[in-house]
């Protein structure tokens, strides 16, 4: 089967040296790309290439205007052109700047496509000036569609923290602070280093041909996946090319994402950089948590986590915060809150992970938020935090009084 590689990210320059590493690790790769910085004129352009350069080009219509739309109808019918063919050893799926990975991924894996992992390319240096950016993509002309309403900020959170690979650009204006809030944002991810831009170096000359100058066939890579030649003397895989074979699990991701069963980043407290993780199982009162919301939100670089109020007790609320705003949206149901039939139909990520957080009192029930940033206040965001909790007064009257308490949140939620 041919083995599919996404790589994607806001940051150009970085993906670019990622795709080029590849090429120049893996011989008979190829690249796909969409660009739809021509949506305006009803049209995306795809190109395919490899390390030698431009193979075809060709144009898509829009489809219902929505570029994405287009790029999700057009990638699936040439990734099997490219396998029925049977010369191609990777297929390199480069995205175009905002599209994220998570979609295309599921994509390619409902087209019964093998997707061998999902790769975000990554100045450290440019990090905190994307997180810290509220502007709509429209406004920096890298919208999606007309009613793309996301934010530069939003977008390049999502595209980081999917992916289980960070390709990080070797950035001479990235310090360590720099280095460690990538790290303490994703600290589960596979960082490998590649160079800046351009056509990355080194890695051509293991390419294995026979005497026609055709690529010989890779060893096996993990699960029996198609590998990658050797590309340094030890007889190794180059480490980008390695990680690009992997494996990748769609559902398994998919879940890494949800609110319920996320895997939120631990304490942490480096190089001017910290997470807070704040954990708490007394609801919030939603009038004080909501006047609060503006400060919260800019309190740190990256915030995110689940939480519940008082008066929507059932209702499993998550807090996605970037840029300066927050996106507080339902996430359905706490398991708490569902009848024990159920439970059976919920995955079994999100029943151990209730089961791991179980209270007697409010079962799966917590507020949950982590908030990572440079020069981040713990004590002042603690403070606050604490102040928006019901009182032991509060508290102590139950949950049919909680009920009537004032619905602050219900023009946020859209209820």
């Amino acid at each position: 089967m041919l083995p599919v590689v996404i790589v994607g990210g806001l940051h150009a320059d970085a993906r670019r040296a990622a795709v080029d590493r590849l090429l120049a690790d893996v011989p008979g790769g190829v690249v796909l790309h969409h660009d739809l910085a021509t949506a305006a004129a009803g049209t995306v352009v795809r190109t395919v290439r490899d390390r030698d350069g431009l193979l075809s080009t060709g144009e898509t219509p829009l489809v219902a205007d929505c570029a994405c739309c287009a790029l999700r109808e057009d990638l699936v019918p040439e990734l099997r052109r490219l396998a029925e063919a049977g010369t191609t050893r990777l297929a390199i799926v480069e995205l175009w700047d905002s599209v994220e990975p998570k979609a295309m991924a599921e994509v390619i894996a409902a087209g019964g496509l093998t997707v061998t992992s999902v790769i975000t390319a990554v100045d450290p240096a440019l990090v905190l000036p994307y997180l810290g950016n509220g502007d709509d993509l429209a406004d920096a002309g890298l919208a999606a569609a007309a009613t793309d309403r996301r934010t530069v900020a939003d977008t390049f959170a999502r595209q980081l923290e999917y992916a289980p690979v960070l390709a990080v650009a070797d950035s001479p204006e990235a310090d360590d602070e720099d280095r460690e809030l990538l790290a303490q944002l994703h600290p589960t991810a596979r960082r490998v280093p590649v160079g800046h831009g351009g056509r990355a170096g080194g890695g051509v000359e293991n390419a294995a041909a026979d005497p026609s100058g055709t690529p010989g066939p890779l060893p096996a890579g993990p699960s029996g996946t198609p590998g990658v030649l050797p590309a340094g003397p030890s007889g190794t895989p180059g480490p980008l090319a390695a990680a690009a074979l992997a494996g990748f699990d769609v559902e398994a991701a998919a879940a890494a994402q949800h609110p319920a069963c996320a895997l939120l980043p631990q304490e942490a407290d480096r190089h001017g950089v910290a997470t807070m993780v704040w954990r708490r199982r007394r609801p919030f009162h939603p009038e004080r948590l909501y006047a609060a919301l503006e400060d919260l939100t800019c309190a740190a670089a990256r915030s995110r986590g689940r939480f519940w109020l008082a008066d929507k007790a059932d209702t499993l609320l998550h807090w996605d915060a970037a840029g300066g705003a927050l996106c507080v949206e339902s996430a359905g149901p706490w398991l708490a809150a569902l009848p024990d039939a159920a439970w059976e139909m919920v995955p079994p990520v999100r029943r151990a992970a209730a089961a791991l957080d179980w209270h007697p009192e409010h079962g799966d029930r917590c507020n949950h938020l982590v908030f990572t940033s440079p020069a981040l206040d713990r004590d002042g965001l603690t403070h606050l935090l604490e102040s928006c909790l019901l009182t032991d007064a509060e508290y102590a009257a139950g949950r049919d009084a909680w009920r009537q308490l004032p619905p602050a949140f219900d023009t946020l939620l859209e209820v």
